[in-house]
């Protein structure tokens, strides 16, 4: 039986709701006067249901699709403006003791290089990680007991924040890594992460299990609940999201925003972000073998859906999407980005040779940091490298509260200049910097508090003359 407020995964994230929610949407995918009615509520800026969104979803009117493309720009204008947050990926280890059937890191794959960092290699990734530029990582492990227990990486992430390169540093750990215990997320608050970031893979449970024979992860309630159990050990901000193409897009994008519902109601704030990745090439993995891949369009519509359900929520597209693809989301409601990523233990500091590969999955946009950071700033975008909510005690329902009055803005605006400013002057090519300035200086006008600008524009003099780290 369905039950938001649930903590058992299969009542939070029910089956027969939503093949009925599908179902719904299905009879009145046509439906206008529905259709419209669902549009007006969304531009009240508060969401919708999983079953509203999924009516949107299954929509095929042209004119009304082109409202809601409409409608998931001006949203994403509303909270999150000009703004892109940039983070990289950093890899400590490829040991995993699952049989994931989609990941290269699954226990049976016998020639993929397996490799786990040092702290010493960790050190030297995390300086070539922060002479790029990077304030922002997002640390993945497999999932191994032995090779990978919850202590190596709680030194991982200590090792991460105590190193002072020249100017850089890394002022936020994300983490990636295999559901656990309240102890362990526990542990975890406790080493000052930023966000926890589990993807569900698929929530139809039948092929979950399908997808994950063997290994730890083969328990579906485990995996799903594990936001509810980090979030009772204290950690403010959890991020969804589901790996497309391994399921039925439709029912996954449902499940997918039940639990976003789920932590709103059970929890009282909803994910920090919605990651939404697709199935891509890897070692051992073939996309061919998956038949639920999903088109450019669908996975735009799917972008755009996210941020009109789900206003609030930042959203993430990696390198596994192509520049191109990159680009066509950005303006439908895309909050962060990677740069410069690799996907493989180890890389940052030197290329892995091909024989040596030991990566999860194919890149798609190759880019480096400063090549991303200028085509965003040839679109109008703000490169962010701000960390301030994170620093400042802003996270969970402090956060949203912020994100949803649109207050937000008065404190992100001028930090992501600043933080795009101490990039242009430790990092960036001669043309970036140039392009960037240009940028700051038009941004700089459109800060509407004059006692905030004006101690903006303070600051971003004084990092000019060498000093850093200002924020609002």
């Amino acid at each position: 039986m369905y039950n938001v407020k649930s903590k058992i995964a299969t009542e939070f994230i029910d089956d027969k709701e939503i093949l009925d929610t599908l179902a719904y949407a299905e009879q009145n995918k046509r439906n206008r006067e529905l259709i419209n009615s669902i549009i007006e509520k969304a531009k009240e800026y508060k969401g919708l249901s999983h079953r509203e969104a999924a009516v949107l979803l299954e929509c095929d009117l042209e004119d009304e699709n082109e409202k809601l493309f409409s409608l998931a720009k001006e949203i994403k204008e509303k909270f999150y403006g000009n703004r892109i947050v940039m983070f990289a990926p950093l890899y400590l280890s490829n040991y995993c003791v699952n049989g994931c059937v989609y990941c290269p890191y699954h226990y049976k794959n016998k020639h993929i290089a397996r490799k786990k960092l040092s702290q010493e290699e960790i050190k030297k990734e995390v300086i070539a990680l922060q002479d790029m530029g990077h304030k922002r990582l997002a640390l993945e492990a497999g999932e191994d007991p032995v090779n990978n227990p919850i202590e190596y990486i709680l030194e991982s992430i200590e090792t991460i924040y105590s190193i002072k390169h020249k100017n850089g540093v890394i002022r936020r750990v994300n983490v990636n890594i295999a559901a656990t215990t309240v102890e362990n997320y526990k542990k975890l608050k406790d080493a000052g992460i930023g966000t926890y970031i589990l993807f569900q893979e698929t929530y139809n449970k039948k092929a979950y299990e399908e997808l994950h024979p063997t290994g730890p992860k083969h328990n579906y309630a485990y995996h799903t609940e594990a936001m509810d159990r980090a979030m009772e050990a204290g950690i403010d901000d959890v991020g969804l999201g589901v790996l497309f193409g391994l399921n039925m897009y439709k029912y996954d994008f449902v499940g997918l925003l039940m639990h976003a519902e789920h932590l709103e109601a059970a929890m009282g704030v909803g994910p920090h972000t919605i990651s939404v990745p697709r199935i891509r090439p890897a070692d051992d993995i073939d996309t061919d073998d998956f038949s639920n891949a999903i088109s450019d369009d669908i996975f735009a519509k799917i972008v755009a859906l996210i941020r009109i359900a789900v206003p609030y929520t930042g959203m993430i597209v990696s390198t596994r999407e192509s520049k191109k693809t990159r680009e066509r989301v950005l303006e439908l409601g895309i909050s962060q980005l990677s740069g410069g990523s690799r996907t493989s233990v180890g890389g940052y500091v030197e290329p892995e040779k091909e024989e040596d590969n030991s990566a999860q999955f194919e890149i798609s946009d190759n880019r480096s940091l400063d090549e991303v950071v200028r085509w965003l700033i040839d679109m109008d975008h703000i490169p962010s490298f701000c960390t301030a909510c994170y620093r400042e005690g802003r996270t969970g329902d402090r956060f949203m509260k912020l994100v949803k009055s649109g207050q937000i803005a008065n404190c992100c605006q001028p930090n992501a200049l600043m933080t795009l400013k101490e990039y242009l002057e430790d990092y960036a090519s001669p043309e970036t910097k140039k392009k960037g300035q240009a940028l700051i200086a038009k941004e700089m006008k459109k800060v509407p508090n004059d006692k905030v600008r004006e101690r903006a524009e303070k600051y971003l003099s004084e990092i000019e003359e060498g000093s850093r780290d200002f924020r609002f």
